[in-house]
């Protein structure tokens, strides 16, 4: 059996994985056929060493037979798994199926690389994912802990104004009691003064009648010691008592108020990562009192004007230099992408097929960046590509502007067809300005929304192309006049647009009416935004070159 030409027969291209693969890269470990072979080595991120894959088989030598020293295996048995050697089919394997052992070896080797793909690509970020989860768990916990510790202290507060009031209820209540019983003393004491000076005047006058002579004073004494024998009533007063009831806990802890049980479940996880650009309707997303920023991720462009999300775990950007790199939400670059034209990319987005495409004004170009190779889809003349996104369809919208008289337009392209243009509202008058500074996001409810920097609005029309409502800010605003920069929909259908010079975004219903800012996570010029699967919003501040990443609805 010849070896190199038994493995050829069976082997497919590890890219195309259609056509037979006459050829293997040795940096890389994949087989390759002739198309694939010159796209593989226009991945400049690896020094390819691309043979024939009967050259590279020459290069292996046939393993020691591991039962029989002096002979060499040749084949692999099937059914038990091992290298064999001829004296082994004999003594053991006969009627085994037996397979080429470079055969073997190369399909064990695919295999091995799939593996590894799998484990960087999927299941090794997943376990990241998770472990950014638990932090911010702990985050949570603790916010949780100090709001619970927040509520019992109102609570108690709560308690201790009503106890205080009891206390000083009863107090007063004491105090009337005694001004009231005072005031019964009183008058009887003074009613007891009044008799004792009367009595101790008829004492004085019978001891001065006793020493006197006068017959007539005597004899005209009236005597008043029977109305004093009749003595005052006795006033007897029951005193007041305070009786303390028992206290039970048990009681009070059910009007206090309790926690509720700490509990803990585990949920099975799947590892496969989401459809890119499905926004699914995530149920009761309702926005959060206090937004807050889950990750930030330093990027190295000089002035980071662009983002897109991949999928939830990478992130693609842009800058006011020529590359567009993909970083994931740990913060490492994963690639970085260069325009065929060597200029600044003007906006990025991410098809639903998962591919990154740009526009370039220099050369008016839309292009699509499949694996590390960059396709021009369409080439316009006479208008300048700006703002680029992907709809739901798997259509591309170009926000571009005239080179010559300075119109604006929107036009929906499937693949380089165009198929739509939108230019002007029902009166013929136009619906954007003539700057430049556009970008473009299709929402939920197949709304195309474009904000319109110079307009100072973001502009929504149907699907058809008709106005729906023009956005200019809140009604009552101290802020700086709006001017929209990026802006993005989530899931629930709101609109958010970056207002970079006021340091905040604003936050619409599908409906244009403006439901609150994000002006806290200490946002610095926002100027882009997009959001991922789980709603979470991607921020792109052109200051300190950060991507945030923000939670602001659950």
């Amino acid at each position: 059996m010849d070896p190199w030409n038994s493995a050829q027969d069976v082997v497919r291209c590890t890219l195309c994985q259609d056509s037979v693969a006459p050829m293997y890269c040795e940096a890389c470990h994949i087989h390759l056929c002739k198309d694939c072979v010159e796209k593989h080595l226009a991945d400049s991120s690896k020094n390819h060493k691309v043979v024939s894959l009967k050259q590279y088989l020459t290069t292996l030598n046939y393993p020691k037979c591991r039962k029989h020293p002096t002979k060499q295996c040749k084949l692999h048995c099937e059914q038990c798994d091992i290298p064999i050697c001829a004296n082994c089919i004999s003594e053991d394997h006969l009627g085994h199926k037996q397979v080429d052992i470079f055969q073997k070896f190369e399909d064990k080797k695919e295999t091995l690389q799939k593996e590894l793909r799998e484990l960087k690509k999927i299941i090794y970020p997943k376990y990241r994912e998770i472990a950014t989860n638990i932090s911010m768990q702990k985050a949570d916990l603790s916010k949780n802990s100090q709001i619970l510790k927040t509520a019992i202290d109102k609570q108690g507060e709560v308690w201790q104004k009503e106890i205080e009031t009891i206390i000083t209820n009863l107090k007063s209540n004491v105090e009337e009691m005694e001004t009231k019983h005072l005031g019964v003393l009183d008058k009887q004491e003074d009613e007891i003064t009044g008799l004792t000076s009367e009595i101790s005047q008829n004492i004085a006058g019978l001891k001065k009648l006793l020493n006197s002579e006068d017959f007539y004073l005597v004899s005209e004494y009236e005597s008043r010691n029977a109305e004093f024998r009749t003595l005052p009533s006795k006033l007897k007063v029951s005193l007041p008592n305070f009786r303390p009831q028992k206290t039970h806990t048990d009681q009070l802890i059910e009007q206090f108020g309790s926690l509720s049980a700490l509990s803990f479940t585990t949920e099975e996880q799947d590892y496969s990562m989401p459809p890119q650009a499905a926004k699914s309707s995530l149920p009761g997303m309702s926005l959060m009192d206090e937004p807050r920023v889950i990750t930030a991720i330093h990027t190295r462009h000089e002035y980071l004007l662009g983002v897109t999300c991949l999928n939830d775990i990478e992130i693609w950007t842009r800058g006011e230099e020529c590359m567009m790199n993909l970083y994931n939400i740990w913060g490492e670059q994963v690639k970085c992408i260069e325009p065929m034209s060597g200029s600044v990319p003007y906006d990025i987005a991410v098809t639903r097929s998962g591919d990154l495409v740009y526009t370039d004004y220099r050369d008016k170009t839309v292009n699509i960046v499949k694996n590390t190779q960059i396709q021009t889809v369409i080439r316009l003349q006479g208008w300048i590509p700006y703002g680029v996104c992907s709809t739901s369809s798997g259509d591309l919208l170009i926000v571009m502007v005239s080179d010559v008289e300075k119109q604006t337009k929107v036009v929906r392209y499937s693949g380089a067809i165009e198929k739509q243009s939108i230019q002007f509202n029902d009166k013929g008058q136009p619906l954007y300005s003539s700057s430049y500074i556009k970008n473009i996001i299709e929402n939920r409810n197949l709304d195309i929304c474009v904000s319109d920097n110079e307009a100072r609005a973001v502009v929504v029309v149907n699907q058809a192309g008709k106005l729906r409502f023009t956005y200019t800010g809140p009604p009552s605003t101290t802020k700086e006049p709006f001017r929209p920069n990026g802006i993005t929909t989530d899931s629930q259908g709101r609109i958010l647009a970056a207002d970079g010079m006021n340091h905040c975004i604003h936050i619409l219903d599908q409906d244009g009416h403006f439901l609150r800012y994000i002006d806290s996570c200490y946002l610095v010029y926002p100027w882009d935004l997009c959001v991922d699967t789980r709603d979470n919003l991607i921020v792109a501040e052109c200051g300190p070159n950060l991507v945030k990443i923000i939670q602001y609805c659950m």
